[in-house]
């Protein structure tokens, strides 16, 4: 049993052991046109086998040292992300003959305003051995401290190892260099460094492909319909009835922003709602569900407009209570949000201006998801987004053809065309009057011949003067209804022939 244990402490040690990167010359190859061609450089250093090699059947041999110039004597290193530990090195002398000889250490940085080709700084010594003497032969085993303002540094250094020396003519040999550090040169594009990946925030996305490059719990936007421009939503607030279908009871532009983090989860969701018209008669509220998306898996939803009192009723996040979806309710009456009033909805009346919601719901906070646990970019697209408006019902006294009283009717819920409703809706309200919704087969908010109750139009739209059917406006509207889409996709373009202008607002 000891041994068994033994032996699981060893491989849990060796399993969580660290390799340090290394940049090496032991100059084995025999050719030094390999190493410059791999970025190494040399000044007077060649490659020799002759019986003062160090180790192996290479090394390095300099010329005649007689001159204490840097640029004498060298070998410079590729291009290195250095890291911290020690520069080490055997070296040693052909003779002793001489009066001093030594080797100098210095780094060179990066500096692309640097008029060179190679883009080579200044360099900067930052060490010297000196052979002591009087001067030998022996193997020199040398251990040199990166400094620490170049180690872990995200940018490029080269080292240079300088030979110097006065009088005689002894040489010197080089062997075994290693530096810790990851290679960084580029030798199909002059040598220079690779293009280094900024990541400010250490949350695995580039700078440049992040859109919070300092902020390490988020990384990208999406929007919908798109970053520069609103889709409008239309609705028709009378279903079951078809109505006078006029499509101006509701009118909303907006506009979705997703934020994700590095895992591609979903951080916030920020939506932009601007109220244009509400020519309805009713007091009609306006919301979303994200079909697929439990209530517990948002922190908090915030920026609404409800009034006092309200028909809805809202969980500690900001959702609203008993749904098996997560639904926020944006406002709960448009007359209240942009005043009861048919004027921008009528030529000859002022108009007014619309009323801008600004809403946010929360994912993750500081990198915390909500209990309910995270939401990828995947299962939050813009198709997850079910809009929707709750108008009113009908009661009371009918006078001329027109009942007197209207109240708010939560279960009263219409949605785009086969958009599946909340957990809310009052059912009984399916295929009655002109509605043919067929739930068991999916089928929601249309009439018999598909025209729908609610319209998204991504490129933004022109709505209907009170009173004139949308068929009347557009003039290949219900073939488009009618195909399913198929027909005339563009039914509310500007193209001549489609439009009626004198019933667009």
């Amino acid at each position: 049993m000891k041994k068994i244990i033994l032996i699981f402490a060893i491989v849990a040690v060796v399993s969580t052991s660290y390799v340090q990167a290394q940049v090496s010359l032991n100059f084995e190859s025999g050719n030094k046109a390999i190493e410059t061609g791999n970025c190494w450089a040399f000044g007077a250093v060649t490659y020799s086998n002759l019986e003062f090699r160090i180790n192996g059947f290479w090394s390095g041999r300099s010329n005649q040292l007689t001159s204490s110039l840097l640029t004498s004597c060298w070998i410079k290193t590729p291009w290195i992300q250095l890291e911290p530990g020690n520069l080490t090195m055997k070296t040693r002398l052909e003779n002793s003959s001489g009066t001093s000889r030594g080797i100098v250490f210095s780094y060179i940085p990066y500096d692309n305003n640097a008029v060179s080709s190679s883009k080579e700084g200044t360099p900067t010594v930052f060490s010297t051995y000196t052979f002591p003497l009087p001067l030998s032969i022996w193997i020199q085993d040398l251990t040199i401290p990166i400094p620490a303002e170049i180690a872990n540094s995200p940018n490029s250094y080269k080292i240079l190892i300088s030979f110097i020396g006065t009088g005689g003519t002894s040489r010197a040999f080089s062997d075994d260099i290693l530096i810790p550090g990851d290679y960084n040169s580029n030798p199909a594009n002059g040598c220079l460094p690779m293009v280094t990946i900024q990541d400010q925030d250490n949350d695995g996305v580039a700078d440049a492909d992040d859109a919070y490059p300092t902020d390490i719990n988020r990384a990208y936007n999406s929007y919908f319909p798109s970053q520069n421009q609103s889709g409008t939503l239309a609705f028709e607030d009378l279903w079951p009835a078809q109505g006078d279908y006029d499509f101006n009871d509701v009118v909303m532009d907006y506009r979705m922003q997703t934020v994700t983090n590095s895992a591609n989860d979903v951080v916030e969701v920020f939506g932009t709602f601007d109220l244009r018209a509400n020519g309805a008669a009713f007091n009609d509220g306006f919301g979303f569900q994200l079909d697929g998306i439990a209530p517990n898996k948002i922190i908090s939803a915030t920026g609404n407009s409800i009034g006092t009192p309200t028909i809805y009723n809202f969980a500690a996040n900001g959702l609203e209570n008993g749904q098996t979806f997560a639904t926020y309710i944006v406002f709960d009456d448009s007359h209240r949000v942009l005043g009861k009033s048919s004027n921008n909805t009528d030529k000859n009346k002022p108009n007014i201006p619309s009323v801008r919601l600004n809403t946010h719901l929360i994912f993750i906070n500081n990198g915390v998801p909500a209990s309910g646990g995270t939401v990828s970019n995947t299962e939050l697209t813009s198709n997850t987004f079910n809009f929707f408006i709750v108008g009113e019902t009908k009661t009371g006294e009918v006078v001329n053809g027109d009942v007197q009283i209207t109240v708010q009717d939560r279960g009263k819920e219409i949605h785009l065309a086969d958009r599946m409703p909340t957990s809310l809706v009052n059912s009984s309200y399916f295929g009655t009057l002109d509605d043919n919704s067929i739930p068991g087969m999916a089928k929601y908010y249309k009439t018999g011949n598909n025209l729908p109750w609610g319209l998204n139009i991504l490129q933004g739209f022109d709505y209907p003067i009170e009173k004139a059917p949308i068929n009347e406006a557009y003039l290949h509207f219900v073939e488009w209804a009618m195909s399913s889409g198929v027909s005339f996709p563009d039914w509310f373009s500007e193209i001549s022939g489609y439009r009626n202008a004198s019933k667009i607002y």
